[in-house]
């Protein structure tokens, strides 16, 4: 009689453990899902996050890595304006909405990423040298809107050496030196920024020479390139 209940006793005393233990792990589990950045934090993350910002228009302080006031500010503009809780915290609806969700899980990709950074600002150079800025990182975008489409190679290599994708790749503007801006560019559009909205085409009407671009639906024109979808 003595031992069934000292059994008892250690069943039950197992039960509780264990029910501390899962009450533990689902307190901590939504800490571990998704970093937040918010007023206060520091480094690398926040400082991309003012870039963003700046360069878009919302934020007209310091680039400086610290999460204050005027950054709040800003992110809370950049919520509203996206249909966002505007809560001035940068978590992961936010941090996907400034195209840094796609930039975080890439980083454990290592030199898979680093090469087609490479690769886009090569061909951004190539195709887009001498454009506005907002127009190179448009060709960037339509390069990596590609790969999501079913129509295309599904990796970076795989769009910009398709045959007959890219008159660069034969006329030698792609041995070319990368210029500095196109470098940026190919970060930007990796980090999300599409000014073409979706496109998958792109042509310059005073050089192209085939007539079945024209066909294609027009979304967007930046500097003397027009963007089709």
């Amino acid at each position: 009689m003595a031992v069934n209940k000292r059994l008892l006793t250690s069943l039950a005393a197992l039960f509780l453990l264990n029910g501390l233990i899962i009450a533990l792990v689902q307190q901590l589990a939504p800490q571990s899902q998704a970093a937040a950045y918010q007023q206060g934090s520091q480094g690398q993350a926040v400082r991309t996050i003012q870039q963003k910002l700046k360069r878009w228009g919302y934020y007209d302080g310091e680039v400086d890595g610290v999460y204050g006031s005027q950054t709040v500010k800003a992110v809370k503009y950049f919520q509203r304006r996206n249909g966002l809780t505007p809560d001035g915290v940068a978590g992961a609806a936010t941090l996907k909405a400034l195209g840094m969700a796609e930039f975080e899980t890439s980083a454990g990709s290592g030199a898979g990423r680093d090469n087609d950074l490479y690769l886009l600002a090569r061909m951004i150079s190539a195709e887009a040298r001498g454009e506005p800025y907002e127009g190179q990182v448009a060709v960037g975008a339509v390069i990596l809107n590609r790969v999501r489409h079913p129509s295309f190679p599904n990796s970076v290599a795989g769009v910009i050496y398709q045959p007959g994708a890219f008159s660069a790749l034969n006329d030698g503007q792609y041995d070319q030196p990368v210029a500095d801006s196109s470098r940026r560019a190919a970060q930007d559009a990796m980090s999300g920024w599409d000014p073409t909205d979706g496109a998958i085409y792109y042509y310059n009407p005073a050089k192209t020479t085939n007539q079945w671009i024209y066909s294609r639906p027009v979304v967007a024109r930046i500097g003397d390139h027009v963007f089709a979808a």
